[in-house]
């Protein structure tokens, strides 16, 4: 049984979905890998890598489908990889379900695609298959290394005969994984960090990194509810978001360097920093919106274009950050789609005089497991998603 692997379809995309790695434990599991042909090249996979690997080398996209039972990818398949499938097939990658326009071309083949970004993330056992937590942890600290690229002044204090080199302010609006670990890289540079985020249960973690927490009033009423969900399910009344505003205002106005990284699934970024805001920064002030692939948490920004105001601060819309260091985010995907894979293979039966990985493994897709089932957006020619 053979496991395929597509080469983005972008330039802007340098990640491959299985590294050679992956190939030696996919190949202990008992699968055969394929592998399209410099599929690997732009995170510094070379084929020979994958050969050495035991990984056999098609020379096109169409290749990999006609070989393979599962097909990998990083990003949705092109409408023509589409049109290659048969029923049967599985597809498994980061699909952007809720924004894909291609389901019904997917269910229309009878194939079976699995949505990474839709993994239960409160499953235990699912926690080395998060697509999200793995790049966006390696997101948030590129993150702060492209401010510190743009900023035209350091991050830490220096003391010099000269004078006193003032630390820069840091503001993280958004404590995900990508904002802690944004938080942590910048402290670690040496600059004061603020941070802030609709979570009032996020504070105990900003502060643990050594950031500063960007303090909202609430009502009693509100604090209980907060606490009680954990954050998560809790919505703010409209004068607590009016004050968190008023809060976030006035640190970005004294801010060297803003990151946001808020992203909300199926829906666009949320607007954190408005025109307003942006005009009483400082001239030479950095934005970083890690979400502007997105539709952006600040006014003005661009995917994969550096934008510079009137007032001279500089919006950088980072689209796809993980992209950037590509062999390690290249590895750790590779890992989480290893770790899923395991969950397609059927137990093993009881013929003990097989010894062959290969000749005993099977396939047991299954949509009342929970996490087959979570991650299905198609399946039984069926777009199993549900709309939001």
């Amino acid at each position: 049984m053979k496991i395929g692997v597509i080469s983005a379809d972008s330039a802007s995309e340098s990640r491959v979905a299985i590294t050679p790695d992956a190939v030696k434990k996919l190949r202990k599991l008992g699968f055969e890998v394929v592998i399209q042909s410099n599929a690997g090249q732009a995170a510094y996979y070379a084929d020979e890598l994958y050969q050495a690997a035991g990984a056999d080398i098609a020379s096109s996209s169409a290749e990999v489908i006609t070989q393979s039972q599962i097909i990998t990818t990083v990003n949705d398949l092109s409408a023509e990889a589409i049109d290659g499938l048969s029923s049967g097939q599985i597809v498994i990658g980061m699909l952007d379900p809720y924004r894909n326009t291609q389901l019904d071309s997917y269910a229309a083949k009878g194939a079976t695609a699995f949505a990474m970004e839709l993994l239960p993330r409160t499953l235990s056992r699912a926690q080395n298959m998060d697509v999200l937590s793995s790049q966006a942890n390696l997101a948030g600290y590129k993150a702060v290394l492209l401010a510190a690229n743009e900023y035209s002044r350091p991050f830490p204090m220096f003391m010099t005969s000269a004078g006193t080199v003032k630390p820069a302010k840091v503001v993280i609006l958004g404590v995900g994984v990508a904002g802690l670990q944004a938080i942590a890289t910048a402290k670690r540079l040496g600059a004061v960090v603020e941070a802030s985020d609709l979570r009032p249960t996020a504070r105990e973690q900003v502060e643990s990194l050594g950031g500063k927490w960007l303090d909202v009033p609430m009502s009693a009423e509100e604090a209980e509810t907060a606490k009680s969900t954990g954050g998560y399910a809790w919505t703010p009344s409209e004068q607590y978001v009016k004050d968190q505003a008023a809060v976030v205002d006035k640190a970005l106005s004294n801010a060297d360097i803003v990151i946001t990284t808020a992203q909300i699934p199926g829906r666009n970024a949320p607007r954190l920093v408005h025109g307003a805001t942006l005009a009483r920064m400082k001239a030479g002030s950095v934005l970083i919106d890690m979400a502007a692939g997105t539709g952006g948490n600040v006014e003005g920004s661009v995917p994969n274009e550096t934008i510079t105001t009137d007032n001279g601060v500089r919006i950088v819309g980072a689209a796809n950050i993980p992209s950037m260091l590509a062999a390690q985010s290249s590895d750790l995907y590779a890992n989480n789609l290893v770790n899923f894979i395991t969950t397609l293979i059927a137990p093993a039966g009881d013929d003990t005089s097989v010894s062959d990985a290969s000749a005993k493994l099977a396939l047991n897709v299954d949509m009342e497991d929970e996490i087959q089932g979570a991650l299905a957006v198609t399946h039984d020619n069926q777009v199993r998603l549900a709309k939001r």
